[in-house]
């Protein structure tokens, strides 16, 4: 998921300039040269645009969600960390993902007997079936995976299964998608874990929505006795992002990188481009800035409230003339 969007402006003869906005203050752009599909789904506007920096990406919304040619730096951490952490899962639910990529990257792992992949909006994985095989690699046509269509909220409430993984793919924490990121819905994910199960989410950025990050933090620490924030920098996203893994009891700080090299090399997991020991250390080191804010006291959200983050309040966020230098 990434940031809010902004109006689009057209480019040279090459395309367009697509630009978005993080904060009133703060963005980004990517050309694209062409649009190669786009959808009205009674919930959103799906869009597959190609890009000469990254090929095939899919906005939603006017946001780019993922591409062809970055997707790893967001679907790999999401997934492997906390997967080899807990060591050899065998099923997992993926709550949104619709392009197929966290199911992809979970299907790796040779104990995983079922990936259920709970998606709002169908529309999202049919246009990924058909425009994003080089994300999701067939995973729909994988016999153990399982696909809901439906709200994610609804799923969780009436679902008796429990998994040893569990992979918040989200939308950002905004509107409908707020009820996914309380501590209500954390506690039902937690209920649907194995023992030493492991929950992984994003949880927004240090840099443009830090309050909105503390809080999530705040609401993992009130349900699950161990939280691991992590960052990682999303090519497409336009800034560092940050990831999270919760658990009753499993912590990806106790292994060092030659363990989860061992662990890897174990699994026989094949085709990172990302992840390996020293990147999981890496992942999760914590610059002071961001020690500092997640030290600070933060209201954990709770399924009533509406974030404050003036930064988040797209109406605030003015009309943008895109200049272009043709020097």
């Amino acid at each position: 998921m990434s940031a809010m969007n902004a109006p689009a402006s057209s480019g040279d003869s090459g395309g367009a300039y697509c630009v978005e906005t993080l904060t009133a203050d703060f963005g980004f752009f990517l050309r694209t040269s062409r649009t190669l599909a786009e959808r009205r789904t009674p919930m959103q506007h799906i869009e597959i645009v190609e890009t000469p920096q990254f090929g095939r990406a899919m906005r939603i919304d006017g946001c780019f969600m993922t591409s062809e040619g970055d997707e790893f730096f967001y679907h790999e951490p999401m997934v492997h960390l906390p997967a080899v952490s807990f060591g050899q899962p065998r099923s997992a639910l993926v709550i949104g993902g619709g392009d197929g990529g966290a199911a992809e990257e979970l299907l790796k792992h040779p104990a995983m007997r079922r990936v259920v992949l709970a998606e709002l909006d169908e529309g999202v994985i049919d246009m990924a079936r058909q425009w994003l095989p080089a994300i999701h690699r067939g995973v729909f046509d994988d016999p153990r995976l399982a696909l809901h269509i439906g709200d994610g909220r609804a799923f969780m409430a009436q679902c008796g299964e429990r998994f040893d993984q569990i992979v918040l793919d989200l939308t950002d924490p905004f509107g409908p998608a707020l009820a996914l990121y309380t501590t209500e819905f954390y506690a039902a994910c937690r209920r649907a874990l194995t023992p030493g199960g492991v929950l992984s989410l994003h949880i927004q950025s240090p840099i443009h929505r830090p309050e909105t990050m503390a809080r999530i933090h705040a609401s993992l620490r009130a349900v699950f006795p161990v939280v691991r924030p992590y960052l990682q920098y999303v090519p497409l996203y336009g800034t560092l992002w940050a990831m999270a893994v919760a658990s009753d009891r499993t912590d990806p700080a106790t292994l060092d990188a030659a363990e989860v090299d061992a662990r890897i090399a174990a699994l026989g997991l094949r085709d990172l481009k990302l992840y390996n020991g020293a990147t999981h250390q890496a992942l999760l080191a914590q610059p002071g800035f961001v020690r500092q804010l997640l030290a600070a006291p933060a209201r954990p959200i709770q399924a009533s409230d509406v974030l404050s983050d003036a930064s988040l309040d797209q109406q605030a966020l003015p009309a943008l003339r895109v200049v272009t230098d043709a020097r």
